[in-house]
């Protein structure tokens, strides 16, 4: 099955940089812009409240991702591809003090992927 979410060696290195700084319980939210551009934040379960609104993606580095329903919505037809750029973050996400930052690139789904996701009921 075609994952909805996946992380680059990179991303997987800093999640468990954060870990080890942080302990294993954090979790992941794709923002919808604004202040916070449109970027995976990572955070420790306490600092954010899941809730009905919100879509389990997947996981990546054993951390759940999760995004809001509306942002799912856009994003829907498209593996999030998790990976990291150089440089501090405008945001709230836990890896701000690393000189690293999370961010999301994108592909679309082939069909051949999409109808198994169909098929599955993941959409």
């Amino acid at each position: 099955m075609v994952e909805r979410v996946i992380a680059t060696a990179a991303a997987l290195a800093l999640i468990d940089e954060l870990k080890a700084q942080h302990g294993p319980a954090l979790m992941f939210h794709q923002s919808g812009g604004c202040c916070d551009n449109s970027a995976p934040n990572c955070y420790l379960p306490t600092d954010l409240t899941i809730g009905a609104y919100d879509v389990h993606l997947g996981d990546i580095g054993d951390v759940p991702f999760y995004i809001s329903a509306g942002q799912y919505e856009y994003w829907k037809h498209t593996q999030l591809i998790i990976d990291v750029a150089v440089g501090h973050s405008e945001n709230f996400s836990l890896e701000g003090s690393t000189g690293k930052s999370f961010l999301t690139r994108s592909r679309l789904f082939t069909d051949a992927e999409w109808a198994e996701l169909q098929a599955a009921g993941l959409v």
